[in-house]
């Protein structure tokens, strides 16, 4: 990558942070929490996230045994608010099957895993892409992913930084070659 390129990703960030401020962002009460909402925030808007969150809380399922026990045809009525919630009811399903058969579901188990490798296996979870992964791996277990999302895509390709055809990979190595963790 040339030095413009690092300039202009440092420039951006700078401005950002700048106008922003540092966001403090996934706001969630626990590890857990982060990762069910990484799951429920696919092509959904936040607010919609926290409505189905909430429900999950007030069902006193919001824990890895509760999602655990509970049916999926269930599950999928209280995080409705979600939106394509058949889809992300299975998903989380997935995760929580993956979770106890890998972590015997303990998330100190899996914080003691090498990220590459965590990585890796979390991506072998039904319906879970790098983007979720890495918000997982980012904000659930505070490592340094840098997330690609549809924001991100939209301003590398008006900076002719990359294209439409862009991988996720490769998008995201732009900043971990360029910016510091």
């Amino acid at each position: 990558m040339d030095k413009r390129t690092k300039k202009n990703l440092e420039t951006i960030y700078q401005k950002l942070l700048a106008k922003f401020g540092p966001q403090k962002w996934w706001p969630a009460e626990t590890k857990f929490e982060v990762i069910v909402g990484a799951i429920l925030t696919q092509n959904t808007n936040w607010g919609n996230v926290e409505k189905a969150l909430a429900n999950l809380k007030k069902a006193g399922i919001l824990n890895p045994d509760g999602l655990r026990q509970i049916s999926t045809y269930k599950l999928a009525r209280l995080i409705k608010p979600s939106g394509y919630f058949n889809v992300k009811a299975k998903r989380l399903k997935s995760f929580i099957h993956f979770f106890f058969k890998e972590y015997d579901g303990d998330l100190s188990e899996m914080a003691k895993e090498p990220l590459e490798i965590l990585r890796k296996k979390v991506l072998t979870v039904h319906g879970i892409g790098p983007e979720t992964s890495d918000s997982i791996l980012l904000y659930a277990y505070k490592q340094p992913f840098f997330v690609v999302d549809a924001y991100t895509k939209r301003v590398l390709i008006s900076m002719k930084l990359c294209n439409e055809k862009s991988e996720y990979d490769e998008m995201q190595s732009l900043f971990t070659k360029n910016l510091k963790p």
